[in-house]
């Protein structure tokens, strides 16, 4: 039974191998500290939101996500990061995650949730194309 709620304390360990998996697969490196401040926000549900999702009691998936203002229109919501365990993928559960986030920001007025992802992420952009528009924008950024 997969099911779909807020990250609990007792989940910290199992949450924090899924984000380390989640940044290894964007080829980034975070030190501890990251982890303890992200996770510390995350339990404060203030700033930044997550969902974890359960295959029959286990946390097999994260979604963390935000709210920010828009210049011309309701605020958004921008799904920051999703990842699913790789030996349950193909299962409903990124599915089920975008849908409670996209739930989570209706409840709250957001007039639409979006999100990145590499161009190379075929499996997950399979996915995203059915639940999702690409806009056609190209993201640029200039580290600080």
């Amino acid at each position: 039974m997969l099911t779909v709620e807020k990250l609990r304390p007792a989940d910290r360990a199992l949450w924090e191998a899924l984000f380390r998996a989640y940044i290894d697969f964007y080829e980034r490196s975070l030190g501890p500290a990251t982890y303890d401040h992200t996770w510390s926000q995350l339990m404060d549900d203030e700033r930044i939101h997550a969902l974890g999702a359960r295959l029959d009691g286990r946390l097999v998936g994260i979604a963390q996500f935000l709210v920010h203002p828009h210049t011309n229109a309701a605020d958004v919501c921008y799904l920051q990061d999703l990842f699913t365990a790789p030996d349950v993928r193909g299962q409903g559960i990124g599915r089920a995650l975008i849908e409670h986030v996209t739930d989570w920001a209706k409840e709250r007025g957001c007039g639409r949730v979006y999100w990145q992802t590499k161009e190379s992420n075929q499996r997950a952009r399979r996915l995203y194309d059915q639940v999702a528009t690409h806009a056609g924008f190209i993201v640029y950024q200039i580290a600080l």
